[in-house]
């Protein structure tokens, strides 16, 4: 997974400039004149919204990626937060408008999640099809799990030394999160390398303490990385985790918040031997794994009806209040599809 572009939205003259990059990156994806249209009006739309509403000093920005083909736009800020349902309604307006922005994005976006507290803020994130809205394929069958991640590279790097990927096998899914060490391109070699090697192990290695140990050996041609490696189970509701350093991961609800744990050490370097450790599931608990360029002591309770939003969401939400912001920085939401009912 590529990382996301981050674009403060202090100035108007900025959404000017977010505006070109989502168009640069939907020429690399081949949206012709229209599909830019579309996406340069959401992301036109976004960040006027930002500079308009929420002004400087409010973490206001607008983070966006190329992802499954399509453009991701993340609008975080840190604002007054907003009326999502009021918005939503054409003829809604704050601002002297005719009030049909949110809802025009809403229905251009081939997906569409909000969130937003009083006085925490809001998070919107929008996917941008080269399809047109009444030309879009079918989605297929929802499937066992919803995941999705935000990483922003380093300060000053163009390169993210943190890389995340799903491997999808018929019985259980393996969810990876890798820190190469340090920043730059090494560390961003690790990590793919990483993420690399779980897509070339056979296919009837599901332990994954098993294919950390397989993985220790090739990965000692990198500088090494952290990593935990999740197994989702299909058929129950289960995890399996192992991994070695610093990426962390969490089980949390409304009720329970429970971390996983993995050994110290670096793969490709130095490990004791790896153990797999397995978790229950709870009821609406959302799996999070995040690397340490997220600050490890947060909390959601205070946020009602945050777990609900939807991965990517929950995933900007913790991204923009608990970024370190001197390190590459990855955060992944696992979500059952029964979390989400």
């Amino acid at each position: 997974m590529q990382p996301h572009q981050r674009f403060p939205i202090e100035d108007v003259s900025q959404v000017g400039e977010a505006r070109r990059a989502a168009l640069h990156l939907a020429d690399g994806l081949g949206f012709d004149a229209e599909a830019g249209g579309r996406l340069a009006l959401m992301v036109t739309e976004l960040g006027t919204n930002l500079h308009r509403h929420v002004g400087p000093g409010r973490q206001a920005a607008l983070l966006m990626a190329a992802v499954d083909g399509e453009v991701e736009v993340l609008s975080l800020d840190q604002g007054p937060g907003m009326d999502l349902h009021g918005c939503l309604q054409d003829g809604y307006s704050t601002g002297g408008t005719a009030g049909t922005g949110l809802g025009a994005i809403k229905r251009l976006a081939a997906r569409f999640e909000a969130f937003s507290a009083p006085g925490r803020g809001t998070v919107i994130a929008v996917r941008a099809s080269a399809d047109a809205p009444d030309r879009r394929p079918p989605r297929p069958p929802t499937a066992a799990f919803d995941i999705a991640g935000v990483t922003l590279a380093a300060p000053g790097e163009q390169v993210s030394g943190d890389a995340w990927s799903v491997r999808k096998d018929p019985d259980h899914w393996l969810l990876v999160v890798a820190d190469g060490l340090g920043h730059g391109p090494e560390a961003a070699e690790a990590a793919d390398h990483m993420v690399a090697l779980l897509h070339r192990m056979p296919s009837g290695t599901a332990s994954p303490a098993d294919v950390l140990e397989r993985a220790h050996d090739p990965m000692r041609s990198t500088r090494g990385a952290a990593v935990t490696l999740v197994r989702l189970d299909l058929a129950s509701a289960g995890l399996v985790v192992s991994g070695a350093g610093n990426v962390s991961g969490r089980l949390i609800s409304g009720v329970t918040d429970r971390s996983l744990l993995v050994q110290h050490g670096t793969l490709g370097v130095q490990v004791r031997r790896l153990q797999d450790m397995r978790y229950e599931w709870p009821d609406h608990a959302v799996l999070v794994l995040h690397s340490d360029g997220i600050q490890s002591r947060w909390k959601l309770d205070d946020v009602p009806g945050l777990l609900q939003a939807g991965p990517t969401c929950l995933a900007a939400w913790i991204l923009r209040d608990h970024l370190r912001g001197r390190d590459d920085a990855t955060v992944v939401v696992a979500a059952p599809r029964r979390a989400l009912a």
